[in-house]
């Protein structure tokens, strides 16, 4: 095991050393290449930002204040810090001020009211009154064999239909 800390570069012993220092004694190889992938970039974030402050002041090279002013940076955009305690435990205060709505359903699953779901019936039927007969020819054959007399036969045509709707609940008609 020796050997193979000789042959690793001082980043990655610097690695190796803080998981030990850690606790952590048992981690795949890649690991280590891939905490020096993360290292190595945001090092260069760091110093890239530093760098555009520097041409910002005017400077011409970058110094201490604009690596802070980069770390700085770093750290109010890509890392966020949770509420303090206080503030939380506030919000619950005032969150549980508030009483639940009591629950007038029996045992099981709740469900929305009809309006508010897609189960309830969304159509309304037509029902045609009497089916209209395909036009016949009449001929003096058939009109001795017609069934129906004509005092029986209306005045109505036959294609008229008659519009039977049903009220839906919740919903404004039409």
């Amino acid at each position: 095991m020796a050997d193979k800390d000789e042959d690793l570069p001082r980043d990655a012993t610097i690695v190796k050393s803080l998981l030990k220092s850690m606790g952590v004694e048992d981690y795949e190889p890649r690991v280590i290449h891939k905490f020096l992938e993360l290292w190595y970039r945001y090092v260069v974030d760091v110093l890239t930002d530093a760098q555009v402050y520097s041409e910002h002041a005017n400077k011409s090279a970058i110094d201490c204040d604009d690596v802070k002013l980069a770390i700085q940076s770093k750290v109010n955009f890509s890392f966020s810090q949770p509420p303090p305690r206080e503030v939380l435990l506030e919000l619950a205060r005032n969150l549980n001020k508030m009483p639940l709505p009591k629950s007038i359903a029996g045992p099981g699953v709740a469900l929305p009211p009809d309006q508010d779901t897609l189960i309830g019936p969304n159509f309304q039927l037509a029902i045609p009154n009497k089916m209209p007969a395909p036009p016949v020819e009449e001929t003096q054959d058939e009109e001795a064999a017609d069934p129906i007399p004509s005092e029986e036969k209306t005045d109505m045509p036959q294609d008229a239909s008659q519009r039977v709707s049903f009220p839906l609940p919740g919903r404004p008609q039409t």
